[in-house]
């Protein structure tokens, strides 16, 4: 309860303090550059400085906030990498020399690649399958609700939910796990899902997956019925069946928006960290580096100097497909 009355009284003190600062800064400069003067020539130019002045009042808050929380743990991370464990004595390129010679490194950046190569492929795939099929059903916007119901859960509630389906006891023991009671049910042994090399990976990434999905199928079913029908029964009247149309018509139409959607999960995917964590702790080869960057700087006495080397190279991965995203989706707003 205390926790909860916390919590509440942080968000009045926040509306409050945001009404109070925008109401306070905009009476400031209609008092600083008053408009109800009797010279007409300094009202007008009263009116034109206090016009230019006005949105930087509603900007500085969000630019003072990304330059506390974005940018400056940026350049902070940077200066970190090129020093050691304590973050005092500057050791250069060092860090950045270690990863590269560093198996848990290599491990990684190979799980990273994974992941990169099934998660987006996949989310986006059943994300379009099922936005195509649902808009030909009538209980479709049923089915949708029910399908992006995931992305409500955070993703260390999903990770729980999907221990009880992968949950492991012994052959003489009831088992509680979904997985583990079908295959024993059809006559199978067992398995110990989370702790195979190599498949605990794709266990894992099932669990991001059945998440995106939702939010593929909400970006991708807007697109498909922003397809012009024209273009649709111009295509049904020259034969074309129902997978062709699918394909050749409604595909290359909303291109783009697979693009945004594709680029958008796989900046998600490279920063993939609270599923590892709560599933495996990156045990048994399911290291990624979001956990091995959390390993270093907040484990074994914490080592920011490698820590912050990692954060670097996750940044490095993250940003160009940031942009590239950015400036398809911006394209295509044009286009529209």
């Amino acid at each position: 309860m205390e926790q909860l009355l916390f919590a509440l009284l942080t968000i009045v003190l926040g509306v409050v303090g945001a009404i109070a600062y925008f109401y306070g800064s905009n009476l400031l400069l209609d008092r600083i550059f008053p408009a109800n003067v009797p010279d007409h020539a300094r009202a007008s130019q009263n009116l034109r400085r206090a016009a230019l002045i006005r949105p930087w009042l509603f900007l500085t808050p969000a630019l003072l906030s990304l330059g506390i929380y974005l940018v400056y743990p940026v350049f902070s991370s940077l200066a970190y990498s090129l020093f050691d464990r304590s973050g005092t004595h500057f050791v250069g390129l060092a860090n950045y020399r270690w990863m590269f010679f560093d198996s848990e490194f290599r491990e990684s950046i190979f799980n990273n690649m994974l992941w990169l190569i099934v998660v987006p492929a996949a989310s986006t795939l059943f994300g379009l399958i099922i936005a195509a099929l649902t808009d030909r059903i009538w209980w479709g916007n049923i089915a949708k609700s029910l399908i992006f119901m995931p992305m409500a859960i955070s993703f260390v509630g999903a990770s729980v939910i999907w221990k009880f389906v992968y949950d492991y006891r012994d052959a003489a023991s009831e088992q509680i796990g979904l997985l583990n009671a079908i295959v024993v049910a059809l006559g199978g042994e067992p398995q110990i899902w989370i702790a195979m090399p190599f498949w605990n990976n794709f266990f894992l990434m099932v669990i991001l997956v059945w998440i995106q999905t939702g939010f593929a199928m909400v970006l991708l079913s807007a697109a498909l019925r922003g397809i012009p029908e024209e273009t649709i029964e111009a295509a049904v009247i020259d034969g074309a069946n129902p997978w062709q149309i699918f394909m050749k018509i409604k595909v290359p139409q909303i291109w783009g928006t697979i693009a945004v959607v594709w680029t958008t999960i796989t900046i998600l995917v490279l920063k993939v960290f609270d599923i590892v964590l709560a599933m495996t702790n990156g045990q048994w080869d399911t290291q990624v580096l979001a956990n091995l960057m959390f390993d270093w700087m907040f484990r074994g006495g914490g080592d920011f100097g490698r820590g912050a080397a990692i954060a670097i190279v996750i940044m490095v991965l993250v940003v160009p497909i940031m942009i590239w995203n950015i400036r398809n989706a911006r394209r295509e707003m044009e286009g529209r």
